[in-house]
């Protein structure tokens, strides 16, 4: 809840307005998960708030450890009374701990080469859901809203989240810790670039509009191009980052031909945006092979020499099936 929203339970449960922002201290800053630890607040108040709510705080179920220190665990979420799993992934590096969350159980964008695509639709997340998975790890520096899920597809609680995230009564934030991805849906992503500060990646993959809805349906709705024209609109010249995913395939995408066309298709992005280059793991989906080490150097040489600032991401978490694209609820299995 906001802090306006608890405000209205202090004042609903017959307690002072003040005790809302009481909550909001216990709930965000010091995050709390029971009443009774509310010590500034009276017994009684403490009682009255239990008996009306739950601070939805909620443990994983299970957990798997990388061997490069990468972890994923499984959360349960209930959808209208059904429960659902979605997992959440930990990524530790010497100086930042990055947590990867989910804003959906399953998918229903339907790009051919995820694996949470093959799950499909099974309900959306609700902001508690997101900021369960958040709070349940203490010294995170950075948030990228990535897993399970198109988060523009579930616009409406991922903004409270990062309201919550970032709010002076909420956790405090800096919205530039905090990146949001999408393949471009359009209402979601007109709401984002108008509402929020955080950082946005596009997942792009194919510069190619026919080629794109090959593997992203997505594609057919709102093209790659109408996804970049709404976004020049909007200023990535300060601490804002824009950035874009592209995962590269043998043949279908790594090209001379797409590697022109990419450059077309960013270049009035830069030098604010960054364009990461992702390993694909061929194990998983055998119809979009995995470009070769070779291939990928040249394609971030290339990018680099036209203008583009290019990384090419390390792959963590392989091992366990928690790299990008890989997650799937394979943790259930081991309930």
């Amino acid at each position: 809840m906001t802090l306006q929203e608890l405000e209205a339970v202090a004042l609903g449960c017959g307690l002072k307005r003040f005790v809302g922002k009481q909550l909001a201290d216990w709930l965000y800053k010091k995050q709390v998960s029971s009443f009774d630890a509310m010590t500034n607040i009276s017994v009684d108040a403490r009682q009255a708030l239990a008996v009306r709510y739950e601070i939805g705080r909620h443990p994983y179920l299970t957990q798997a450890v990388s061997a490069d220190g990468t972890k994923k665990f499984l959360f349960q979420v209930e959808m209208n009374g059904t429960p659902q799993f979605v997992e959440t992934v930990y990524i530790p590096t010497d100086d930042h701990a990055t947590l990867c969350i989910s804003t959906q159980a399953g998918c229903r964008m339907g790009c051919r080469f995820c694996m949470t695509g093959t799950l499909g639709f099974h309900g959306n997340l609700s902001a508690a859901d997101m900021l369960n998975q958040i709070l349940t790890f203490p010294d995170l520096t950075n948030i990228v809203v990535m897993g399970e899920g198109e988060p523009m597809d579930n616009i409406q609680p991922v903004m409270r989240m990062t309201e919550i995230m970032c709010a002076e009564y909420g956790c405090g934030w800096s919205p530039h810790r905090i990146t949001v991805s999408t393949v471009g849906v359009g209402e979601g992503l007109e709401r984002f670039l108008k509402e929020s500060e955080c950082n946005l990646a596009i997942s792009l993959h194919n510069p190619f509009s026919v080629e794109r809805a090959e593997s992203m349906p997505a594609e057919k709705l709102r093209s790659i191009e109408k996804v970049l024209s709404l976004v020049r609109q909007y200023d990535f010249r300060h601490q804002r980052r824009l950035s874009f995913e592209y995962i590269l395939w043998h043949g279908k995408n790594d090209t001379l031909r797409h590697a022109r066309e990419l450059v077309r298709l960013l270049r009035p992005f830069a030098p604010q945006c960054r364009l990461n280059l992702i390993r694909f793991h061929s194990g998983v989906n055998h119809a979009f092979p995995a470009t070769d080490e070779q291939s990928m150097q040249w394609f971030e040489e290339y990018m680099q020499n036209n203008g583009i600032v290019t990384t090419i991401r390390r792959s963590r978490g392989e091992d366990i099936l928690a790299a990008c694209g890989m997650l799937a609820n394979s943790l259930k299995s081991e309930m």
